[in-house]
């Protein structure tokens, strides 16, 4: 069984590493040679266009910034349409829109091809280290045929409904994941403000309700004064775009969501779109004036 990765980002090339650690046969694609290059060294093979890919390989898995890059690696000129056939599956991890998702499945079924939509949560880090957590939406008889290749890249592999569950469970996850980052953010900035060592109340509440994952992953890196982007505000910025689009549709309010999307619209204007988005926080502290650091 051959498998095609489309999308060697700062996602996609660790998890394609990791596949091909577990000896999977792999051919890979991207437009960014320098990355193909660091797949090729690990022994994958490189294909020429994404059509090709689509010819060879049996399973087909894409790792892409957003819903127009996955309609045209799908959809477009020498993509995967033009060069798949009856019987392969196609597995997007892209965070994208649902309903972009549910399109490009119709097209593929269509061609009797099936189709995952499998976005991931946990960055940079979690791809490395292969414990990404998966969120999938198909037919089950499909993710089962799947679901040990997924397991390589990651720590949980959920199926959670139809096509397009997989999305909405995404834009679910990067919603809290922003508003936990704001809470966070908010709490430490008035902890600093007035007077409080930051580090001894992340100390003191980590423990109790208010600790999370988010509180331990980021609060350390916020006080390190560190936002190399594990997940770039810029990012998070088009999952949010895509959770308002999308509760728009369905008819349902977000008010927070709206508030926390403006915040990093702001930082985005102030140059720090290429942050992680634990620089959520800079937001605060320059309306502040002070800065959450270790002492």
């Amino acid at each position: 069984m051959k498998i095609g990765f489309i999308g060697l980002g700062i996602m996609g090339k660790p998890m394609a590493l990791n596949l091909k650690k577990a000896v999977y046969d792999l051919l890979v694609f991207d437009i960014v040679k320098s990355s193909v290059k660091v797949l090729t060294d690990a022994g994958a093979e490189a294909a020429d266009s994404i059509k090709e890919v689509a010819e060879k390989a049996d399973i087909i898995l894409t790792m892409l910034p957003n819903s127009p890059h996955v309609k045209t690696v799908i959809a477009g000129e020498n993509g995967v349409l033009e060069g798949i056939s009856s019987g392969k599956i196609v597995i997007d991890m892209s965070s994208i829109a649902p309903g972009v998702s549910q399109e490009m499945s119709k097209l593929l079924q269509e061609k009797g091809v099936a189709f995952l939509d499998a976005p991931v949560s946990g960055g940079e880090p979690k791809a490395v280290d292969g414990t990404l957590a998966f969120m999938v939406g198909g037919p089950e008889e499909t993710f089962k045929k799947v679901e040990e290749i997924l397991n390589v890249m990651g720590g949980s592999v959920t199926l959670v409904g139809d096509v397009g569950s997989g999305n909405v469970t995404k834009l679910a996850n990067q919603i809290i994941v922003a508003l936990n980052i704001a809470a966070v953010s908010e709490a430490m900035v008035l902890a600093t403000k007035a007077g409080v060592d930051p580090e001894a109340v992340f100390n003191a509440i980590k423990g109790g309700l208010a600790g999370s994952t988010v509180l331990n992953a980021k609060m350390p890196l916020i006080l390190e004064g560190n936002f190399k982007p594990g997940f770039r505000i810029e990012l998070h910025i088009k999952d949010l775009m895509n959770a308002l689009e999308t509760a728009h549709d369905v008819g349902v309010p977000i008010p927070l969501t709206s508030s926390v999307m403006e915040i990093m619209q702001a930082l985005k204007v102030k140059g720090h779109e290429k942050d992680d988005h634990g620089g959520i926080i800079q937001f605060y502290e320059s309306m502040a004036d002070v800065k959450v650091r270790r002492k």
